[in-house]
């Protein structure tokens, strides 16, 4: 296994724990714990796995793109490839027919509903849905900073987090 940093053994077990995505969280924990040095050498030790494990998931993320990507220019050689056959069928009037293979056949779609264009002002409450209410965490946000009293409905919590330079 290649990584970005010489790992000695015990932060390349950790390395291999991390990247499994069936290891209990319990298990990493304790390995992580078991790991003995000084907090600065297990912070340098931590942050090389993290590190590492920063490069793979970008490019896993990279191959998911390049996969998508493939995905969709087959599923759209497949809709171009349906689309002539059809035209074709209906050109040369075999609308159905079966070869040794597969059986071929244009069918009657089930109904749908395609709008007028003035249907907005036009259609009565009865067909309207209304979506669930949303909360707009950032105006209530901006509120609480410029010192509106909200008191039993939000407030703010500032939170610190690990940054690793």
């Amino acid at each position: 296994m290649a990584t970005l940093y010489d790992l000695t053994d015990d932060y390349l077990n950790l390395l291999m724990l991390a990247e499994d995505p069936d290891v209990d969280p319990q298990i990493l924990k304790d390995t992580m714990e078991a790991i003995g040095g000084e907090i600065e050498e297990k912070a340098d030790g931590y942050a090389m796995v993290m590190k590492e494990l920063e490069a793979q998931e970008i490019a896993l993320k990279m191959e998911i793109d390049r996969l998508t990507n493939r995905r969709l220019a087959i599923s759209n050689n497949i809709t171009c490839l349906k689309r002539g056959l059809e035209a074709a069928m209906r050109l040369t009037g075999k609308t159905k027919f079966k070869t040794t293979l597969f059986s071929f056949g244009i069918q009657k779609n089930p109904p749908s509903v395609v709008m007028d264009e003035t249907y907005i002002k036009n259609i009565p409450e009865y067909y309207l849905k209304y979506k669930d209410p949303d909360i707009d965490k950032k105006r209530i946000l901006a509120d609480l900073k410029a010192g509106k009293d909200l008191e039993g409905i939000a407030h703010i919590v500032q939170t610190e987090s690990l940054r690793i330079r």
